[in-house]
């Protein structure tokens, strides 16, 4: 299990020692903000929730790894480098201590948009998922998440809104799912913490 449900790419994975913490200090910077306020981290069911990416080489990204929402605080140990991918192919390649996040193609979808785009936050929050639904770029609600469908809706959103300007997506099909990117981990943050004040939920 993973974030909301299980992991539907094919993952090949190599157990590998963790990226240095001066490659993950932003992001975790950011996961511990997030998760106190309750947007990244694990239900009521005990289901994780939300994940944070950065790009790391070319297309490569580091993210949070698969089952980690429950943890307070994340270590290099929760962190996993996505080397390859083919969203076509529904592919994942990963090299770490943990497997990839189940919404490791979703991220993809975003690098390969804009070389610009260095950091991708997930997040999840029901009441402003609400308020923004259709107010900014938003998903097809037949694209489930972690799937080659969601990607490529990501990059339909990309081509044909102002989702570049913006730098938010709402998920129809993934329910309380809202994305935010950024040229660094500061943008991508500060644009959730911006939503929650605007919107205020």
């Amino acid at each position: 299990m993973n974030e909301k449900g299980i992991i539907k790419f094919r993952c090949s994975w190599v157990n590998a020692d963790p990226l240095p913490y001066e490659a993950v200090a932003d992001l975790n910077r950011w996961r511990c903000i997030l998760y106190n306020k309750g947007l990244v981290g694990v239900d009521c069911n005990g289901v994780g929730f939300g994940n944070l990416s950065k790009r790391y080489l070319h297309n490569q990204f580091v993210i949070t790894g698969s089952g980690t929402g429950q943890l307070t605080e994340l270590t290099t140990m929760h962190y996993t480098l996505v080397t390859d991918f083919s969203i076509g192919r529904n592919w994942v390649e990963a090299k770490g201590p943990v497997i990839a996040s189940s919404e490791s193609l979703t991220h993809a979808a975003l690098y390969q948009c804009d070389k610009a785009i260095k950091a991708v936050f997930h997040i999840h929050n029901l009441e402003l998922w609400k308020r923004i639904i259709g107010k900014v770029p938003t998903t097809l609600s037949n694209a489930e998440y972690g799937t080659p469908q969601m990607a490529m809706e990501i990059k339909r959103l990309y081509r044909q809104t102002d989702l570049r300007k913006t730098r938010v997506l709402v998920m129809a099909g993934h329910q309380e799912g809202i994305m935010a990117f950024g040229l660094d981990a500061d943008e991508a943050g500060k644009r959730i913490l911006s939503l929650m004040k605007e919107y205020n939920p």
